[in-house]
Formats: structure tokens, sequence, C-alpha cells
């Protein structure tokens, strides 16, 4: 495990720490290529919900994660926002240091990268850092991930599976996630890789959860109970409870996915879902802060 830092270790303030509730930290689930040049509207509301807190940007999902932290280093710090360190595990046995939990002690919030959300799960699940991203967030701490750091979120990841055609039978592997959100898997790079396919295979198989696909620079933002849209693309809402018929258990290798009676929800910047009522709503833009951000 190696960290590099913006700024010198700094503690949480006691006041920031007696803000602090047990209501859950929210979630930022990007979609992979998220505007680090232009208005960097998604890292924006992440800034503004740090409130000047310590960002930690994980670049676990790497096997070559030079240039990742610089990257956000620049972007973040183009508005503003200084109080960043690194964190990447190159072995399971380092989540066991004591600088890993200084590390992430210290967190307003952490970032995922991207690359291979399995990295992600073998190297820190069920180790002493996956319990510390458990207790920053139950101290209203913000956990966000991109692509990867998108995927790995859900209790059931997509690791792999065919884009750009309809899904095929068999075509398809998933693995366990971090499970930070229930009932749900998480897809990313979703219109621009044509990934409609895949997820209809992975609802199929798992119809008690819902399918979200999320464009690029495209983010859900999940909190208390809803998750709410946030950039310049759409997300992609499959709920498979009302299927009637679908052929995903049938032995004939190969053969492309029929569902029957699937539901389809596509929602754009400031529209919402209720994810234990499974409704869409029309919901106001977020509430950015509008103050001018350098």
């Amino acid at each position: 495990m190696f960290e590099r830092s913006s700024l010198p270790h700094r503690m949480p303030s006691p006041l920031a720490t007696i803000a602090q509730t047990m209501v859950a930290g929210p979630l930022v689930i990007i979609g992979g290529h998220e505007d680090k040049e232009g208005d960097r509207l998604i890292l924006r509301e992440i800034v503004r919900r740090l409130a000047g807190g310590r960002l930690v940007i994980a670049t676990v999902a790497s096997h070559e994660p030079e240039g990742y932290f610089e990257a956000y280093q620049e972007a973040f710090g183009a508005l503003g926002h200084h109080d960043l360190v690194e964190l990447y595990v190159n072995e399971r046995s380092e989540t066991s240091e004591a600088r890993t939990k200084q590390v992430l002690e210290s967190a307003s919030g952490i970032f995922f990268t991207g690359g291979d959300q399995l990295r992600i799960s073998s190297q820190i699940g069920d180790t002493p850092v996956e319990q510390m991203i458990r207790d920053l967030r139950a101290r209203g701490g913000l956990i966000a991930g991109t692509s990867a750091g998108a995927a790995v979120m859900s209790d059931t990841m997509l690791v792999k599976g065919t884009s750009a055609e309809s899904h095929r039978v068999g075509d398809l592997h998933m693995a366990p996630g971090l499970g930070l959100i229930e009932d749900a898997i998480i897809d990313q790079h979703f219109a621009e890789r044509g990934r409609i396919g895949r997820l209809l295979g992975a609802v199929a198989q798992n119809p008690r959860v819902l399918g979200i696909g999320i464009d690029e620079d495209t983010a859900v933002i999940v909190e208390q109970g809803r998750l709410q849209v946030l950039g310049a693309g759409a997300v992609y809402v499959v709920d498979g409870a009302r299927v009637t018929h679908s052929n995903i258990a049938e032995v004939e290798p190969d053969r492309v996915l029929s569902m029957f009676n699937v539901v389809l929800h596509v929602l754009s910047t400031g529209d919402a879902f209720v994810l234990d009522e499974r409704k869409p709503v029309i919901a106001d833009a977020l509430a950015l802060d509008r103050e001018e951000l350098p």
C-alpha cells in the first residue's frame, strides 16, 4: 500500500466530527469518463458535498495506477479542492497496515477510480479496508466511484459480458461486489458501449434486483432511499419484477435472450427514482452550490 497526499496529514476537527450524523452518507456512482476539464459538473457536486474535507482517491482498480491520482489532483485542484490523498492496495495483506487505517480515518469521502472492478472486490473485499469504508459511510461520509469504481458498488456486480449486441444466454460473468447499494446491478459506459443487452441478461438472472445503466459523464446520487441523476447523459433502470417469461435458464448455449413484460425507465439529469417503490419521479435539479468555483 502506498499513499500520496496533496496536503500534510490532517485529522478531522471536533466540530466536523460533531456535525456528522448517523444517516448513511451519499453514494455518487458515475458511468465513467466524467468531465475533468470543462464545467466538471459531477466533480463540483462532490466538492460541494465534501465541504472542505479530505478525499481519498482509491486507485485500487488499476494494475498500473500511475497517473490516476495526478489527473484527479489537477481536476479537483481546479475547483479549489486540494485535500486529496491516494490509497493503493497491491496485496490484500496491506489492508491491515496502520497507514491504511490512518488514511481512511481522516477521510470525509473516498473516490474509486476506473480499471478492473474485480480487482477492487478481490483486494479489499472482507478486509479492514472494506469495513472502514462502511464505517465512513455510516458516519455520513461520501462514497464515489467511476467506471469500475461504479460497478463494484452493487452487491452483485457485472464483470464481463458482450456489448453492442443482443444478449445471448450464457454470455455473462458476475461476481459479488461491495454491496453499498443493495438489490441493484450497476453497468457503466452504458449507451456509449451499447450495454442494454447485457444489463437485460443480468436482470433476467436476478429479477429481484434493479438493473441500473449509467452513461458516461453521468452520475446517480443515492441517498435516503432514492437515486437522482446528474450529468450529460441518461440513466436506464431495468425492472424485471413483473417479467412473465424468460429463457435465461434454458441449456441451449448462445441462444438470444427473450424476456416478456420487462419495464425500462429512462432518466435524465434532475430525474429521480425511489428505490423501494421502484418508481421514477420528476424532480427538481439537484440544489448545487451556485457560488463560483475557480
